[in-house]
């Protein structure tokens, strides 16, 4: 396959998700901001806001090219080389604390060296852990990856495990899923096996969150739910200013500010010290944000 070809499956995909979201929030419309980069190439940002269920969500493509920047270069301790990078990129806020929040990611990148790669991930962060989602969510992305390959989940997973993670809160952001960059091909993968990995993972997504959408959407909360998934929306900020890699490589490539930071909550609180009542639901699901789970 060609970068080209790779580029429009990934609009595709994100035309897909984008209408299922909207079918299953029965409110909410996507609104699309198109955008260039001066150094080369552009994308497509597409937000939702206010909707019956998603307060705020983008499914953002991309496919930005140019010269590679130096940050880049130096971490791959290579010369100067152009690069290409396309991918979808996703996150979603429900007005609701009792629907997760849930990332996506999948992505090409290439130079002009020859080098390329395949990266990605899908992780649920729920406000309050749900052990039947968060099996249902576990036994979906396994059954994925083991369609390609037995050894992805559990490499995978730990990757996910260690990569999501709030260092300084010694705490995961969430449940996890499946983390994986710089998938290349070798002896035991080619090109084409990496890249309908990729593809799966990528179509796995609307019929996964759509199904938590429609099953959490009516549970009842109060003000103390509220408050509690400010807060949480501070730990998911928390991360993706300090620790997420994506939200650096957009920023050192000079791509669209806007963008980038549309993974970021409409509102998110913090308190000092705030520790939850031992025997609490937030105290159990503080208990449940750690590595090395075995949900399925």
């Amino acid at each position: 396959m060609t970068k080209e070809e790779i580029q429009e499956w990934f609009k595709g995909l994100q035309d897909d998700i984008c209408s299922a979201l909207e079918q299953t929030d029965g409110k909410g419309k996507f609104h699309e901001d198109l955008w260039e980069r001066p150094e080369g190439g552009g994308g497509r940002t597409r937000v939702i806001k206010e909707g019956n269920i998603l307060e705020k969500g983008g499914v953002n493509f991309s496919a930005v090219h140019g010269p590679t920047p130096a940050k880049i270069l130096e971490a791959l301790k290579i010369d100067q080389a152009d690069f290409f990078a396309t991918g979808v990129s996703i996150v979603m806020h429900p007005h609701s604390p009792m629907v997760p929040i849930i990332h996506m990611n999948v992505r090409y990148f290439e130079m002009s060296n020859g080098i390329s790669w395949f990266g990605g991930g899908i992780d649920l962060t729920p406000h309050y852990v749900n052990e039947e989602d968060a099996k249902f969510f576990h036994t979906e992305i396994k059954n994925c990856c083991d369609r390609h390959n037995s050894s992805y989940y559990p490499e995978f997973k730990q990757w996910a495990d260690d990569y999501f993670y709030i260092k300084h809160r010694k705490e995961t952001r969430g449940i996890g899923g499946i983390f994986f960059d710089r998938l290349s091909s070798n002896e035991q993968f080619s090109k084409e096996d990496r890249w309908e990995f990729v593809k799966e993972v990528g179509s796995q997504f609307a019929p996964i969150y759509t199904s938590l959408m429609t099953k959490n959407k009516d549970l009842p909360f109060g003000e103390n739910e509220k408050q509690w998934q400010y807060l949480r929306r501070g730990r998911y900020a928390e991360f993706n200013l300090v620790w997420d890699k994506g939200t650096k490589f957009g920023l050192d490539t000079d791509g669209r500010t806007e963008s980038i930071l549309m993974s970021l909550p409409p509102q998110a609180n913090w308190e000092y010290n705030h520790i939850p009542a031992q025997g609490s639901k937030e105290q159990q699901t503080l208990d449940l944000l750690k590595k090395g789970i075995h949900w399925v």
